[in-house]
């Protein structure tokens, strides 16, 4: 019998703990959500509409912005519906739906990094060779594989994820994840063309990350030598640091939990652990270059006295 009519729905289990606490969590939850879009559609605004600002890295950062807020959609409007409701379920396909989200968003971040660490490579090490590679068309065309080709590989997951026959509809999560989802099949034995595509996924991104410490080796040895290659590192490079090495660091403790997770650990760290990807990097990202970059920087600041002498015309 299929699955889908054995199971049409999950009962997501990690919120069980902190029912005395959901009003508190739901206000700070629909704030934080709030803040992430305020910010990003910010930075994406402030370059969409300033014609200096399309360059190769302002694209990518627009870029980054852009898919931050398709990763949160995936997550805080149900969350923060959970949070409201006495019991928490999701249906069979909003959970598989919800899994593609959350992972292609994931993978994307990760690409977007990866292009944006080769564009500063180009920027720094070979100036004169980048406009004619890095050129308008290019960065888009670069910018719309980095979104098409993570969804597509964690589309065939999420296909090959559907077939397995289900024994449980319980969860013990506070959102949908494959391996979550694998981890309830009646025969293990079906579970390992899973496994195999798993490890094939995680080693094509662990491919990204030695593109990252490559790029940055090269530009490393470059700026060594000259204070005005240092100077553009400073301005141009660090945020990007930044922002890899927080959504590394967050992304590395979630699959670590996910493959190998302790059932020692409290629920309430368990699912901060889970959700900390889709916390941080999506508030840090556009924070660190608003406030590092000092065009986007200058460009809000305008818009922003801007604003405010109009609210002092109309009074």
């Amino acid at each position: 019998m299929n699955n889908v009519s054995e199971i049409s729905h999950f009962f997501l289990s990690g919120l069980n703990e902190t029912r005395n606490y959901h009003l508190t969590l739901f206000f700070l939850t629909f704030l934080c959500y709030v803040i992430i879009i305020l910010v990003n559609v910010c930075v994406i605004l402030t370059i969409i509409l300033n014609n200096e600002l399309h360059e190769p890295m302002y694209i990518f950062l627009c870029a980054i912005c852009m898919n931050s807020l398709y990763g949160t959609a995936g997550f805080y409007p149900k969350f923060l519906s959970d949070l409201l409701s006495p019991v928490h379920v999701i249906s069979y396909s909003g959970c598989l739906l919800q899994a593609q989200v959350l992972y292609s968003f994931a993978c994307s971040d990760l690409s977007i990094l990866a292009l944006m660490a080769y564009d500063r490579y180009l920027a720094i090490c070979r100036p004169l060779e980048y406009h004619s590679v890095m050129s308008k068309q290019r960065v888009i065309t670069l910018v719309c594989l980095a979104w098409s080709i993570p969804f597509c590989i964690m589309a065939v997951n999420t296909i090959i994820t559907s077939r397995l026959k289900l024994c449980s509809p319980y969860i013990n999560r506070i959102i949908c994840l494959i391996w979550s989802i694998v981890m309830l099949a009646c025969f293990p034995s079906e579970t390992t063309v899973n496994s195999v595509v798993a490890y094939i996924t995680i080693l094509i991104y662990v491919l990204h990350f030695l593109l990252i410490v490559w790029s940055y080796m090269f530009l490393i040895k470059t700026c060594v030598g000259s204070l005005e290659n240092r100077r553009k590192f400073m301005q141009t490079c660090v945020p990007h640091l930044i922002s890899l090495c927080t959504f590394s660091l967050t992304l590395l403790f979630d699959v670590i939990y996910i493959r190998f997770g302790s059932k020692d650990l409290p629920q309430t760290i368990k699912n901060f652990i889970c959700i900390e990807f889709l916390i941080i990097p999506p508030i840090m990202n556009p924070l660190i270059y608003g406030f590092k970059l000092t065009k986007i920087r200058n460009k809000i600041l305008i818009i922003f006295l801007s604003g405010l002498n109009e609210i002092r015309y109309i009074e």
